[in-house]
């Protein structure tokens, strides 16, 4: 029996992932089909199937990788040893992908789909879920640390960073115009004075 080599398994997993999402992202998932995931992605309906069982298996697959992506982020931010920091690197992970013009119609698509598919939601809100909790605790650590308003509600807060940064991407979806990335200095600057945030010096 051929043994799988696990590495190139997922690089090749992950390419029709990504491949796809721009598929989803352009012509929404109901008119998206394998074929147009198969070229996108350069490979043959055989390979597709070896991979996902069917089309919701890939769109599925999109984000069940984004909570990985930013559960990995987020490990590395609670990491840190200052959690101001950590946060605004967090933050700037989560608006990078807006970096894929794509990205945008892709969350849009999630919403609509998200409304009738019972997994789908579960997965979006358990990804939220998550990222709310790993932001509080880190929030919890700069108020302890004087890094920022120790009258913060860290939970609360939680909710309003998420909220501000799904605020680009639901923006970048609707202005033709509007350049997101541009706009992260803006965000940051929003939150440290949302938060109460001090310069730490030296």
């Amino acid at each position: 029996m051929r043994t799988v080599d696990p590495v190139r398994y997922a690089a090749r997993r992950r390419n029709i992932v990504e491949a796809a999402g721009g598929c989803f992202a352009r012509k929404g998932f109901d008119r998206t089909t394998t074929a147009d995931i198969c070229a996108a992605a350069g490979i043959s309906s055989g390979s597709l199937f070896h991979y996902f069982p069917n089309k919701r298996a890939v769109f599925l697959a999109i984000f069940e990788q984004d909570g990985r992506d930013n559960a990995e982020q987020l490990a590395l931010a609670v990491a840190d040893a200052d959690p101001w920091a950590g946060l605004l690197g967090l933050v700037d992970h989560l608006v990078r992908p807006l970096a894929d013009p794509d990205s945008a119609g892709l969350v849009v698509e999630l919403i609509a789909q998200a409304g009738r598919d019972p997994e789908l939601a579960e997965l979006v809100v358990r990804n939220d879920r998550e990222l709310r909790a790993g932001i509080a605790a880190l929030l919890s650590r700069a108020a302890e640390q004087g890094r920022i308003d120790d009258q913060v509600d860290p939970a609360q807060a939680a909710h309003w960073v998420l909220g501000l940064t799904d605020a680009l991407f639901s923006r970048a979806g609707i202005d033709r115009d509007f350049d997101p990335l541009a706009e992260l200095p803006t965000l940051r600057t929003i939150l440290a004075r949302y938060l109460g945030a001090v310069e730490r010096i030296g």
